[in-house]
């Protein structure tokens, strides 16, 4: 009997190395994928309807929306963003463990309608650190950056409601620590009780 996927919720301020830490937690494993969200922006060159979002229509989106199929959903620069609940299901029935990378206020209605996922949220040592990485990404301007930290304290103090905070100080030791999260949850008691009935 194999066992069923888990669905992961990752959270944490712009430049905590969140996709830093799963894509190094991922090598070597393929029961880990990432989720696909569904967006009603255009797709941009290069991008793959299905492999990098679902891109559907304003109509179809509000649909969704009416009919529960969306495990959360907000609007980002005049379009909409949701994590389609079919194909969340689809892949944690095919053993799969998906990776959810969404904001605090996201997270939190993916725990109201899916109480079972496990909610990890990944923070730098301190905010210095973020300073510093965000500065170092060359991304942003320093009004940007400053709005960012503003964010992550903000984050900070909505996050009370996550199962585990990971530490993002030594890339291969936050790693590990996810991989051994998804390993711990797999040997849940009520997730491997069936075996005790094979006595």
């Amino acid at each position: 009997m194999s066992e069923k996927g888990k669905l992961i919720v990752i959270s944490g301020p712009s430049g905590a190395g969140k996709s830093t830490v799963v894509r190094q937690a991922m090598q070597g494993r393929n029961d880990i994928c990432f989720s696909t969200s569904v967006t009603t922006r255009q797709p941009r060159p290069g991008e793959v309807d299905g492999k990098d979002y679902f891109f559907i229509t304003d109509e179809k989106f509000r649909e969704m929306v009416e009919q529960d199929a969306l495990l959360e959903h907000a609007e980002y620069v005049a379009h909409s963003y949701g994590t389609p609940r079919a194909f969340v299901k689809q892949q944690m029935d095919a053993g799969m463990n998906v990776i959810l990378d969404i904001e605090v206020q996201g997270a939190r209605q993916v725990r109201e309608k899916m109480p079972g996922a496990v909610m990890i949220f990944i923070i730098p040592p301190d905010l210095e650190t973020l300073r510093r990485r965000l500065i170092g990404r060359g991304t942003d301007s320093a009004e940007t950056i400053e709005a960012r930290l503003v964010r992550a304290r903000q984050e900070y103090a909505e996050a009370d409601f996550y199962d585990y905070i990971i530490v993002n100080d030594d890339l291969d030791q936050a790693a590990a620590e996810f991989a051994a999260i998804i390993q711990a949850e797999h040997c849940r008691y009520e997730e491997r009780s069936h075996w005790l009935k094979k006595i």
